[in-house]
């Protein structure tokens, strides 16, 4: 997706250099179908692990990578596509929340138990979900920005995304919570 992103904006000097609109268009589409399988196959996955209880502490670890990769891709993807200005605060925001947590997790290795929350579930699904449409702005920009509707739907991205990056926010704010109240206890 990473690729198939870059070289539809002229990132791939090699390959981009011999695209076509049309090739740079057809590019982000199939960008936003892997994209849209990505994000599928994580809750899949997890479901999957959870029912038959085959979770592991590796699955633990490299599944939150794995989201903050895709999460960090898309955004970089969507933001070199010229989206809307509208879009860089709750994007800026995201991600600040997910390398912020991640440094508290890091930080507090064995001394703090900071188990996701089902809030934080729902975080990543509304994430996934505003990064989804945010994608499919990009991908119907070339043929439909001159219509009607093309307009009131990318303000309905636009602020699906700030509700995933208040939502997003808020678990942040949990988990930084927590661990403070965790490591005041003697």
């Amino acid at each position: 997706m990473f690729l198939l992103l870059a070289g539809a904006m002229g990132g791939v000097p090699i390959l981009s250099a011999y695209l076509s609109i049309e090739d740079q268009f057809a590019l982000q589409r199939t960008a936003f179908v892997i994209f849209v399988i990505a994000a599928s196959t994580d809750w899949v996955d997890g479901w999957l692990a959870r029912r038959w209880n085959a979770t592991s502490r590796w699955g633990a670890i490299l599944d939150p990578i794995a989201d903050k990769v895709l999460v960090t891709g898309t955004v970089i993807g969507v933001l070199a596509s010229g989206t809307t200005p509208t879009t860089i605060i709750p994007f800026g925001l995201i991600l600040f929340r997910e390398f912020a947590v991640s440094a508290l997790r890091e930080s507090t290795a064995g001394r703090v138990e900071l188990p996701v929350t089902l809030l934080a579930k729902w975080k990543t699904a509304l994430q996934m979900i505003a990064l989804g449409l945010q994608l499919l702005v990009v991908v119907l920009r070339e043929r439909f920005i001159e219509e009607a509707w093309y307009p009131g739907f990318t303000t309905a991205a636009d602020l699906f995304l700030w509700f995933a990056a208040l939502v997003t926010l808020w678990t942040g704010w949990q988990y930084f919570s927590t661990a403070r109240k965790a490591l005041r206890q003697p």
